[in-house]
């Protein structure tokens, strides 16, 4: 099974190299970066790593890199995709355990949760407004989708081919909100969801959105969330969660 690594990198000419190696050797067969117009040498810096880089002209937004990024690695026979932030606020050397789980069938998704305690969370650098919003968003999420997830707003993601072939995420938003756009649709086609805990790791290089733009991504969140339940409740249906529902292995 081909194991791709895609990275929607932003002014990440700082981590990229110590994300990069710290992904044990012989993990993954490529490692995919898509630069988003970055206006450092976060591409010069790709390139040297000898990875796989793609640089838009301009810059497209977040959900977009990563519809680049998912595009590219399926036109290059991906069977599961790994989705890392290279700002190395993720620990990359748990990339074989996202893997394993997924190569072996166990779950469709994988993701890696930040959240296990409120302590630990705050002691990696976590700021506490961001705290607050990610553990409010996610009982909601919880509460409205069925599911039980520690943590929906992860920037640490595994696919399998099978679920990036399934969902309609070439129709979802070019901004921060295609990652819950991203797992309501694959509670929508049923597939399997499982988690792993990854240690906080927030620094001065860490990628981060202001305040205003991370009450714009809890409204529109909130938004689809509206969407997804009055799809799945059949009230109103919406393309955006449009999916075959996946039935076994």
């Amino acid at each position: 099974m081909k194991t791709v690594v895609v990275m929607p990198a932003y002014n990440a000419a700082r981590t990229i190299g110590p994300t990069v190696r710290d992904i044990p050797a012989g993990t993954v067969d490529e490692i995919i970066v898509v630069d988003d117009a970055s206006k450092d040498a976060t591409a010069d810096t790709a390139r040297r790593l000898g990875l796989t880089v793609v640089v838009h002209d301009v810059n497209r937004g977040y959900g977009a890199n990563q519809k680049s990024c998912y595009r590219l690695a399926l036109e290059r026979g991906a069977d599961i995709v790994v989705m890392i932030h290279p700002d190395y606020q993720y620990d990359s050397r748990l990339t074989p355990h996202f893997i394993s789980f997924l190569r072996d069938g166990y779950f469709d998704v994988m993701l890696g949760s930040r959240i296990r305690s409120r302590r630990e969370v705050l002691a990696g650098g976590m700021p506490l407004y961001k705290y607050i919003a990610n553990r409010f968003l996610t009982i909601i999420e919880n509460v409205f989708t069925g599911m039980n997830l520690s943590e929906w707003h992860t920037g640490f993601r595994a696919y399998t081919r099978r679920v990036l072939e399934a969902i309609p995420w070439e129709n979802n938003s070019d901004d921060f909100v295609f990652d819950s756009q991203m797992l309501m649709q694959c509670v929508a086609g049923r597939f399997r969801l499982g988690e792993l805990p990854v240690p906080v790791r927030y620094s001065a290089e860490s990628s981060s959105i202001n305040w205003r733009r991370s009450i714009t991504y809890g409204l529109s969140t909130l938004a689809v969330l509206g969407k997804f339940v009055l799809h799945t409740s059949g009230v109103r249906r919406s393309p955006l969660f449009d999916v075959t529902p996946h039935s076994g292995n």
